[in-house]
């Protein structure tokens, strides 16, 4: 039997969490689910759950109107009885409450996301002529403070990279000696994510034959499932090289293990582990800077936009589908065209 890729291994997951949390929720959700599927990803719907779950404990819990209610009980018809009012308590809620003596807080993002959610649920039983009116689109969206993009400059790329191909110039020698039982791996991975923008998960999913060092090509899988070839730099070849060339002498690895990055175990890395790479390295290099793999695919994204000047080329690299996405990340005034305008006014005639 021929193995699932890790995308559609990552997709059952998804789905199967998402129908345990469906199983818990109101029975016409059911209908929004599967109308939804079509436009949507397996993590997006995930997120749709898990955001619905929490607003109808709060409707049921927090709102005497629907106290006589259970989750699993409500119907669309109690939803005729939902209010703009009782979305902006919840709005209020989810800056702090408790469920199963548990505390959560939310974000202004993630307030932002879990009222989209009800938006989305509304207005599609309002479209389909359930509910008389779609009471979510007279809420305001809370705003939310665009944060500056946090990124590497070129000297500490190099800081960073080199922290990984020689562990003693930041680590203790306990740390170090258990470093550089990865050091290769580790080195790959960085100079990967660095040299192409492309996302952890996308990193995670390569296989080592989705590799052409002929044209210094390689094959990944989008964010929305599509499959797109990009390229790599000689720099990011050479680390890949070293690497594949001690991954597969590795006898414990198993024949039909052909994920490319490979955990301790001789299994394939997930996300988190990853994540928890890049930051043992970062906070290492930079305490005072909170750098994520997305953090490198930013550093990437700048990098190729100061080099060419073309949005569109960027948006295509990074995978963007609205070009509107990477002019909001990428096309602002940077600090080195800050820097250029004092320059160019002069206060005095020469």
């Amino acid at each position: 039997m021929v193995e699932p890729s890790y995308f559609k291994q990552r997709n059952y997951k998804n789905d199967t969490k998402t129908k345990e949390i469906l199983s818990l929720l109101p029975v016409f959700c059911d209908e929004f689910f599967i109308g939804i599927e079509i436009q949507t990803t397996s993590l997006t719907r995930l997120g749709y759950a898990e955001d619905l779950k929490i607003f109808f404990h709060f409707l049921t819990t927090e709102i005497i109107d629907f106290s006589n209610k259970t989750v699993k009980t409500l119907t669309l018809n109690d939803l005729k009885n939902l209010t703009s009012t009782h979305i902006e308590i919840f709005m209020n809620y989810l800056s702090g409450y408790y469920i199963d003596d548990k505390f959560f807080s939310n974000s202004a993002i993630t307030k932002c996301r879990k009222i989209s959610t009800i938006r989305s649920l509304l207005k599609y039983f309002y479209k389909k002529d359930k509910l008389p009116q779609n009471i979510s689109a007279k809420i305001a969206i809370p705003k939310v403070k665009e944060k500056e993009i946090t990124r590497l400059e070129v000297d500490e790329v190099v800081k960073l990279l080199n922290s990984a191909d020689d562990p003693t110039k930041v680590f203790t020698k306990m740390q170090s000696a258990f470093n550089k039982v990865t050091r290769k791996r580790d080195v790959a991975i960085l100079t990967l994510l660095l040299g192409t923008g492309i996302r952890v998960s996308e990193c995670v999913g390569l296989n080592i034959d989705d590799i052409d060092f002929e044209t210094n090509g390689f094959k990944i899988t989008r964010k929305g499932g599509n499959q797109t070839v990009l390229y790599f730099s000689d720099e990011v070849a050479i680390a890949l090289k070293e690497y594949l060339e001690e991954r597969l002498k590795n006898t414990k690895v198993t024949e039909d293990e052909k994920a490319l990055f490979l955990s301790l175990q001789n299994k394939r890395m997930c996300v988190r582990a990853m994540e928890k790479l890049v930051k043992k390295y970062s906070v290492a290099c930079f305490p005072l800077k909170h750098i994520t793999p997305h953090k490198l695919r930013s550093t990437f994204g700048t990098n190729l936009y100061r080099e060419t000047g073309d949005i569109y080329i960027v948006a295509d690299v990074l995978g963007h589908k609205d070009v509107n996405t990477t002019k909001k990340h990428y096309a602002a005034i940077s600090e080195d065209s800050r820097r250029n305008v004092a320059n160019v006014i002069k206060l005095r005639k020469d």
